[in-house]
């Protein structure tokens, strides 16, 4: 009964919730944007850059992932400042992090050359990436620098899933109204201001929320290891390495299905409104069922289920995609994916870093937020390089106007944008069968860790001159 109450006492001011919860979506509608097809359009359709440079643009910027992302997770564990280990960053780095998104669009006098557009391309998107990582990371894990019980980390994640229901539907909503087509420079220039302008509303809102939340200084008290052992520690958790099977094919799903929303549409004939309905009803419904049956279904199984979901509706796509009805209830299936995948998959990531601290004594979401992204962020690159080459392989000619593709190259954006997600959903849904972090043992560990944190906020508390009234 003491375990219970403990953990069901912990609670987050609301004014916290919205706030992370807003800054982090306007933090992903921008990424979401640049990773999930309006980029890749915008210089491929647009601009004229040729898919084999843009392919390439994706998978160096992959490598660059591979450094960055770890990287920045063992310096902010190991930040000590007196607005926390994470806000620092994120209140410093939104004007430079906007900047960078702002001359993604600009066309820069003298780089209208398949080279010059391939260097504008891959040199911002270095820079944009390194303050996203630094931003995005830290406040993905301002939930577990708050809390420690599934509930209370529940109670943030609902707002994060209002809020990111935003991240689906603003870009869905920029590909259905403001998209120019090829040769329309009126369209192309109206286009580039709106990105501008949307992109300074968005950084205002991720600047002004580091004053509404903040972080446990206690936990910047840890004597963290050195990076190699921090490194080595995270593989050495063996919920973590299967908890990344789900974690990398939700990026690479996300991304592809965004991406292929651009050329679907433009390509294939089906009716755009029954299918926005069908995703917009999926995700509203899927967060309740989500919710609903997190706490007697368990996290684990409940991702294996929206894993499953997800997954039919890829290969209902594969099979039957130039179908309305048929589409229709794929894109409900996505829907209840996608909201799985926002409100799961922090949930269980944050039960991998507290088997970690169960494991080691030390809070180190930082380090594993970066090898996390170290796994999945590739994951962005290889979905964009992936759907490109297969659209090409199929005959997909990027100097032709909407609706003018041949019927391989529908084959082609078909089998490019939800063959491989499907494969890879189903593939987790089978090797979570053996993801650890479920039942009652669990729930327990979880109870200890609860009052483990409240004594070293007390004792922290007191080393400052205070003493912690029960």
């Amino acid at each position: 009964m003491e375990t219970s109450t403990a953990l069901q006492e912990e609670r987050v001011p609301l004014a916290s919730r919205i706030w992370i919860s807003l800054a982090d979506a306007s933090v992903a509608i921008l990424q979401s944007l640049v990773a999930a097809g309006a980029l890749t359009y915008y210089f491929v359709n647009l601009r004229g850059l040729s898919t084999a440079y843009t392919g390439i643009v994706w998978l160096l910027f992959g490598i660059w992932n591979a450094v960055n992302d770890p990287l920045f997770g063992y310096i902010s564990d190991r930040t000590k400042n007196k607005l926390g280990r994470r806000i620092p960053y994120i209140r410093y780095g939104a004007p430079i992090f906007i900047m960078a998104f702002i001359l993604f669009w600009m066309d820069v006098p003298g780089v209208n050359s398949q080279v010059g557009l391939f260097v504008q391309m891959l040199l911002v998107l270095f820079v944009f990436d390194t303050l996203y990582t630094a931003i995005a990371t830290s406040l993905y894990i301002m939930p577990y620098e708050v809390a420690i019980s599934n509930k209370a980390r529940s109670s943030i994640f609902v707002w994060k899933i209002i809020f990111m229901v935003f991240t689906i539907v603003v870009p869905v909503a920029i590909e259905a109204t403001i998209k120019p087509e090829v040769g329309d420079l009126a369209g192309i220039s109206f286009f580039r201001w709106f990105m501008v302008l949307f992109s300074l509303v968005m950084g205002a809102i991720i600047f002004a929320s580091t004053f509404f939340y903040k972080e446990k200084h206690y936990t910047q008290e840890d004597e963290q290891p050195g990076f190699v052992k921090a490194f080595k520690e995270c593989f050495a958790n063996r919920s973590f390495v299967l908890f990344e099977v789900i974690s990398f094919t939700i990026i690479f799903v996300q991304t592809s299905l965004m991406q292929g929303l651009w050329y679907y549409f433009d390509e294939i004939d089906v009716t755009r409104t029954p299918l926005y309905i069908a995703l917009a009803v999926g995700i509203v419904g899927g967060v309740f069922l989500w919710i609903n049956r997190r706490e007697p279904w368990g996290v684990k199984l409940s991702t294996r289920l929206f894993s499953l979901a997800f997954a039919i509706g890829c290969f209902v796509i594969v099979l039957f995609g130039k179908n309305s009805a048929a589409a229709t209830l794929a894109f409900f299936l996505f829907g209840i994916g996608f909201a799985g995948g926002m409100y799961l998959i922090p949930m269980m990531n944050g039960d991998v870093v507290d088997m970690d601290e169960h494991r080691t004594g030390l809070r180190r979401e930082g380090m594993y937020a970066g090898v996390n992204s170290f796994i999945t962020k590739p994951a962005i690159s290889i979905a964009q390089w992936v759907m490109l080459s297969l659209m090409t392989a199929f005959g997909y000619d990027q100097a032709l106007g909407k609706g003018l593709q041949s019927a391989s190259a529908e084959t082609g954006i078909l089998l490019g944008w939800v063959l491989i997600p499907g494969i890879l959903l189903l593939l987790s849904f089978l090797v979570l069968h053996w993801y650890p972090l479920d039942g009652k043992d669990w729930l327990g560990i979880k109870a200890k860790l609860a009052e483990i944190h409240k004594e070293k906020e007390r004792k922290f508390l007191e080393s400052k001159g205070y003493k912690l009234v029960d």
